[in-house]
């Protein structure tokens, strides 16, 4: 930690040490929930949610982002575990996975991250809170068989997100309802104005007035049979006991491995789809913040990858950056990564210490949490604010929301991501060219202006241009405000520049003697259209 973090670290404590504790509280049902989906040791989530918190918080340049273990790699370890034989075999794909991100952060792959489009980044955000909301109603009701931190449409338990809402409906337990109804009761209200200016709600947040709420009334149920809540209604946090207990809960990797090839590709996959993850996460984080803050994208793959080289050496699952937990932290009033980095201290500490009174917490309680948060992410007001930009970017917007819905985080981006990409596509389709339609009369030259930059995504426009320009027409192709042209579009006027005799039509060249290309900037002009600034062909 440089010496401009430990100042913002003193300085802002009494926003971030109330943040983490909250971040704690969502955190740790998470990290249990992401290794049951995983099929990992349940210990296993609790390393990487420590590691995450103290190593990658330490070294990361993200002011509000949390990093853990991550949902969107849970399908990835099943499969990896069951083809490597072991977990103890996959700890070691996880230890190269760190390398090669470390690799890829001075390679300057963080650039990537930039160039995801604002509708796809929102609408990860809406998706995700959406998909909270869906994912933690049957909790809220009591009904909890599938894993907390199982975030795919396709659920473990062999049910799916709209199926296991509709089964709940045969589970209801009226204990979980009731403490998930205060729990929401206490959220609501301490937000409101007459509560919210109460000097001490800056330090006690209100999840953890809920969470606290929802323990006393699980140990007032205890002897009330058709209120008590059953043990898999609850945090099941694996009890160490002691610091030798904690110590014997790791798990170390099976260096045997490191001549199987198949590690090696299971560690790229973990490295490329942990560090789009984590780059996703970054983009969306730094929206969030109120201060609008940048993170180096480029350490935070560093840091990503040192998290995930002492996870798989300790027995942890691999971490990335996680937007649930770093929107958790941004709305409970995080300030700097001391936040972050104290949640993970407090994951360690408890676990060693308090696991007996953290497994009393209520999984409805923490599920109203969770569907605050997600109500926050996905606003009404944000779905009208995008629709009112355009289809543009509505259309990529909501078609990521319902990708990360109906499948899965990383699908939902990819398919925002194609659509905003078509939408990219189309318009270099139409508009390669500027040609004043109301300006022209019959008779007189057609002038086309070309665009300042005409890449062979232009291509296809200026092809269907050229082929509806009709006979014994005079035709301008200006390149007067152009500065490249791609090699393929020089061809493509090149060839109708051989077929314009043909059809009578009478072509004027003007501009393209001082062009560049992207390929060669005079040779390829020259060798195209010629070198004179105005190249008649009749």
């Amino acid at each position: 930690m440089d010496s401009q973090d430990k100042q913002g670290f003193f300085a802002n404590l009494r926003y971030d040490a109330p943040s983490s504790i909250v971040v704690f509280l969502v955190a740790m049902p998470l990290c249990l929930g992401i290794a049951l989906a995983s099929g990992a040791p349940l210990f296993s989530g609790i390393i990487a949610g420590i590691v995450g918190g103290i190593v990658v918080g330490s070294l990361s340049g993200s002011a509000l982002g949390v990093s853990g273990p991550a949902a969107g790699l849970a399908v990835i370890i099943v499969s990896a575990i069951n083809d490597l034989g072991s977990f103890e075999a996959l700890l070691l794909a996880v230890v190269f996975s760190g390398i090669i991100q470390i690799a890829l952060g001075f390679l300057r792959a963080g650039v990537i991250g930039y160039y995801f489009p604002t509708a796809v980044i929102r609408g990860m955000l809406s998706g995700i809170g959406v998909f909270i909301i869906l994912k933690q109603i049957p909790h809220a009701f009591g009904y909890d068989r599938d894993p907390v931190g199982d975030f795919s449409f396709l659920q473990v338990d062999g049910e799916n997100t709209i199926s296991g809402i509709l089964n709940m409906l045969n589970f209801i337990s009226p204990g979980a309802l009731i403490i998930a109804a205060i729990s929401m009761a206490i959220l609501i209200l301490w937000e409101k104005p007459f509560i919210s200016r109460l000097g001490f709600t800056k330090i006690i947040k209100g999840p953890l007035v809920a969470v606290l709420a929802g323990i006393g009334l699980n140990v007032y149920f205890a002897d009330m049979p058709e209120f008590a809540l059953k043990q898999d209604q609850l945090v099941a946090l694996p009890i160490a006991g002691s610091f030798g207990g904690f110590m014997d809960l790791l798990t170390k990797p099976d260096f045997s491995q490191i001549t199987n090839p198949q590690i090696y590709i299971v560690a790229l996959t973990i490295a490329v789809v942990g560090s789009i993850e984590t780059l996703l996460s970054v983009e969306a984080a730094d929206k969030l913040d109120p201060q609008k803050r940048v993170t180096p994208t480029n350490r935070e793959l560093k840091a990503q990858g040192v998290g995930n080289l002492i996870s798989g050496l300790l027995g942890g699952l691999p971490v990335t950056q996680v937007i649930v937990r770093s929107s958790v932290n941004v709305q409970t009033g995080g300030r700097t990564k001391a936040s972050a980095i104290m949640h993970g201290v407090l994951l360690f500490v408890c676990a060693l210490s308090i696991p007996k009174l953290l497994n009393l917490i209520p999984f409805s309680s923490l599920a109203s949490i969770l569907i605050v948060v997600g109500f926050k992410l996905a606003k009404p007001a944000l779905f009208k604010e995008m629709y009112s930009r355009g289809f543009s970017q509505f259309v990529p917007f909501v078609v990521t929301i319902l990708g990360i819905v109906f499948i899965d985080l990383l699908m939902g981006i990819a398919l925002g991501m194609i659509v905003a990409i078509f939408h990219i596509l189309w318009n270099n389709y139409k508009t390669p060219y500027f040609f004043e339609a109301k300006d022209y009369r019959p008779g007189e030259p057609i002038r086309i202006r070309l665009a300042e930059d005409v890449s062979f995504l232009n291509k296809a426009g200026v092809l269907r241009t050229l082929k509806h320009i009709p006979d014994h027409s005079t035709v301008i192709i200006d390149a007067s405000n152009t500065r490249s042209v791609h090699i393929d579009v020089l061809e493509i006027i090149d060839d109708y520049k051989a077929n314009a005799e043909t059809k009578g039509i009478e072509l004027i060249l003007e501009g393209f003697d001082k062009l560049g290309t992207y390929d060669d900037p005079v040779k390829q002009v020259s060798k195209v259209v010629g070198s004179d600034s105005k190249n008649k062909v009749a």
